[in-house]
């Protein structure tokens, strides 16, 4: 059995290394063989840790059987995207000239998850800055979608969602500003949390400056894993207090009891005459319509605020933003692929240069964001598209002639929360073999729990999620 540890999710990971039914050095060899077997055709993991991996694994085992677990994750083998801080390597970001810039001690991340316990076994790819739907760079290469190479594997936390729905780690860090999590989760066929904006400290010690104000307020940590416990565990992790961290809220004990039924009132978007919509995203948010119906949640079809509306705001609110500063570091430092697609972004904003005006579109956020929590006082969840497009073609975003209004609106729903803080659930329904599928879940700020109860609903109904082998 134990040659399987690497295909278990992280809570039964967890549970057996606390039970002593198996050794995070057990778990850890597993992982370790797992990675060095499946990561060559999907190059999701590019900095393995094996050593320092096996060094913490061993001293897992030590300190449960002198003083009991450290945390959720104990003894439990995962990975971290490549843009945070392991303290002694480089956080590369995907960016050349970046290669030599050494975390002075770890970030906020790392720091929770190792105090945890948890085993990181190496760290996985993201695009240049982090910053594309795709996975790719010229320092560390392409990532593959295991379910099919010719998928993008989403990004920016691809090489996360690929290493997770392959079995490379039992759950993957990623990071959202704009659907970083939950869109690799959508294209993998996994579950990712996008929690509420301030939840989940981020600090990292070898930032080169303060991040801009609008990229503060929208970016958050989160989890990818093959099981809604394994969401709840991490974030029981990571959401522990790191005082380096301005916006961080005291919400650590919001994951701490298991999930309960509590069945509310959901609204269903399945359609949208804001872009067009494929149609098996629509046969998906109808099925996982049903199967919450079914659980007792009142489903009902009700038009949200437009999400396109919310999107447009994202795009010209951090468009403005890095037009100013991080879109000229690209400009200098970034690989083609992303100058491409970041110019579909930039250049396709209405540009601001006076700074009473860019004050007056930040207070547009409280517009919208009002106008949301009067809607989920009414329905504390919304079922919808993650986009409303299938996963796309590998490098559709710097394809020739792409219509970029028609990329953009079909991103409405994954755009368009990040600027207003709101938490989204990527749920694997309609997934099989080879074709990855999914829906989200959108709740209120710190409506984060409501979520992972709904999730927990829909994956009782469709059944585990089994790693993927990429090499078929």
């Amino acid at each position: 059995m134990t040659t399987e540890l690497w295909s278990w999710t992280a809570s039964e990971l967890a549970d057996a290394i606390r039970e002593g039914k198996v050794s995070s050095v057990e778990a850890t060899e597993s992982a370790l063989a797992r990675m060095e077997a499946a990561n060559g055709p999907i190059n999701a993991v590019v900095d393995a840790l094996p050593e320092q991996a096996m060094e913490a694994a061993r001293a897992a085992d030590a300190a449960l059987r002198s003083s009991g677990p450290s945390g959720p994750l104990h003894g439990v083998p995962i990975t971290v995207k490549i843009n945070v801080d392991y303290g002694g390597r480089a956080t590369t970001n995907g960016v050349v000239a970046y290669k030599d810039l050494i975390a002075p001690e770890d970030g906020s991340v790392v720091k929770n998850l190792r105090a945890s316990g948890a085993v990181i076994i190496g760290r996985t790819n993201t695009p240049c800055y982090s910053m594309r739907g795709c996975t790719s760079n010229d320092l560390h290469g392409h990532t593959y979608n295991p379910h099919d190479k010719s998928l993008t594997p989403g990004g920016s936390s691809g090489g996360a969602g690929a290493a997770t729905a392959a079995g490379i780690g039992a759950m993957g860090h990623g990071n959202d500003i704009g659907g970083s999590v939950r869109y690799p989760a959508y294209c993998n066929g996994i579950y990712g949390l996008r929690p509420t904006a301030g939840i989940v400290p981020a600090y990292n010690p070898s930032q080169l400056s303060e991040r801009p104000i609008v990229s503060q307020m929208s970016s958050v940590q989160g989890p990818l894993a093959r099981s809604v416990e394994d969401i709840r565990i991490s974030m029981q992790a990571l959401a522990q207090p790191d005082p380096r961290d301005i916006w961080q809220v005291p919400l650590s004990t919001m994951f701490d009891a298991p999930l309960a039924h509590r069945p509310c009132k959901v609204a269903m978007l399945a359609e949208t005459d804001e872009s067009a919509v494929d149609p098996e995203v629509t046969a998906a948010i109808r099925q996982a319509g049903a199967i919450l119906a079914d659980a007792g949640y009142e489903v009902v079809e009700v038009q949200p605020p437009s999400l396109y509306e919310a999107m447009t705001f994202w795009r010209q609110l951090l468009g403005n933003e890095m037009s100013g500063g991080l879109y000229q570091l690209m400009l200098k430092n970034g690989d083609e692929k992303l100058k491409k697609s970041m110019g579909a972004l930039i250049d396709g904003i209405d540009k601001i240069d006076d700074k009473e005006q860019f004050l007056q579109l930040l207070s547009k956020r409280s517009t919208l964001l009002r106008q949301w929590q009067l809607f989920f006082a009414d329905y504390p969840i919304l079922l919808t598209a993650m986009t409303w497009i299938k996963p796309y073609e590998d490098d559709l975003d710097v394809k020739d002639g792409l219509d970029t209004d028609w990329y953009f609106r079909a991103h409405g729903p994954m755009m368009g929360t990040p600027t207003l803080g709101l938490p989204g659930l990527s749920v694997p329904v309609g997934t099989v073999p080879g074709v990855p599928m999914g829906v989200q879940l959108i709740s209120d700020r710190y409506g984060d729990r409501r979520l992972l109860e709904a999730g927990a609903v829909l994956e009782r109904a469709i059944g585990p999620i089994l790693p993927i082998d990429p090499r078929h």
